[in-house]
């Protein structure tokens, strides 16, 4: 058991700690004290709401691991929902409209790394405006109404909006992202560079990795993965609402990734990590109607995971580096 766990944290870098335990305990407790929250359409609907912040998590990660965060991903998902939408209203294909989404998330991205390296704000004040920015324009360009009338016959619906055998294809979307990624960030120098600039920035700069060149790349990668988000949300909902990615969607993908281990002092990132964060998240939020606690209690439950995570994480490492110290002497 400890070979295959050693293996498994070489070829993604996942640090087994207690997300996955968590995640599985969480669901067993809740299934036994309420069987049905383990039926088939209950955890189906746990991942497919687990997707959405799961996908955004993982490109954070990446930019978390830099000492950095961005603020603007709901937003970025907002923005390229909208316009895949009204392309397809217009008469465009669904696939093309799609296509057209990434490539609107990845402008997203792009233009807060140009802000961030020409303009010389730094990232959390330049997203703190963008934010601002692209939700503004998703709900201008939808004259704040949802958008509907789509082509939900098209083979875009019935594929990413399906399942098979019971199991949300944007869920194996979202498996199938962070997979490619996570082996990337540990095993390739793409990778290495990206966590050199959270471990030590100023030894990063002397070994010439270019930080506005990583910043930049990361950020590019955020906003394509918001613009992939929204075409599986799309595919899901069957319309276009600009108002899908504001409130705590981000700060939801934010956590998912800190929870999933990925230490916002940097230096270290988890990917399938912050997947399984996005999962635990949610295994919480729809636990809570099962003992009667009202949706208006899910921000501060939320924030209670945060902290008890977060807590256990660190004194976990606290104790791993005391036991070091002590086998050093």
């Amino acid at each position: 058991m400890a070979t295959v766990r050693r293996g498994v944290q070489r070829l993604i870098g996942y640090p087994a700690s207690s997300v996955s335990i968590a995640t599985i305990a969480l669901v067993v407790i809740i299934g036994i004290l309420h069987p049905k929250f383990v039926g088939v359409g209950q955890l189906e609907d746990v991942l497919q709401s687990s997707v959405y912040t799961g996908v955004m998590a993982i490109g954070l990660a990446y930019l978390i691991a830099m000492r950095d965060i961005d603020l603007s991903p709901g937003t970025s998902f907002a923005l390229a929902l909208i316009v895949a939408a009204m392309l397809m209203r217009g008469g465009m294909s669904p696939w093309l409209a799609a296509l057209c989404a990434l490539l609107t998330g990845a402008a997203c991205g792009l233009f807060n790394a140009l802000v961030v390296a020409f303009i010389r704000i730094p990232t959390i004040i330049t997203t703190l405006a963008t934010l601002s920015m692209y939700g503004g324009l998703a709900t201008g360009l939808a004259g704040g109404q949802e958008i509907v009338g789509l082509p939900v016959n098209s083979s875009f619906f019935n594929v990413l909006g399906g399942t098979v055998g019971g199991f949300p294809v944007a869920a194996i979307v979202m498996i199938a992202v962070s997979v490619p990624l996570g082996i990337a960030l540990h095993h390739t120098p793409w990778g290495y560079r990206v966590l050199a600039m959270g471990s030590n920035p100023d030894a990063a700069g002397f070994s010439g990795i270019s930080e506005r060149r990583v910043r930049t790349q990361v950020l590019v990668l955020i906003g394509v993965l918001a613009g992939v988000t929204a075409c599986l949300a799309l595919a899901y909902f069957d319309s276009g609402s600009p108002t899908i990615g504001t409130g705590s969607t981000t700060l939801d993908a934010i956590a998912a990734a800190v929870i999933g281990g990925t230490p916002l002092r940097g230096g270290s990132a988890s990917v399938l990590g912050a997947m399984i964060g996005a999962v635990l998240l949610n295994v919480v939020n729809a636990g809570l109607p099962f003992f009667g606690i009202q949706a208006n209690w899910t921000e501060f439950v939320t924030g209670v995971v945060i902290i008890v995570a977060v807590g256990f994480d660190s004194f976990v490492r606290y104790q791993q580096s005391r036991g070091a110290a002590r086998a050093a002497l």
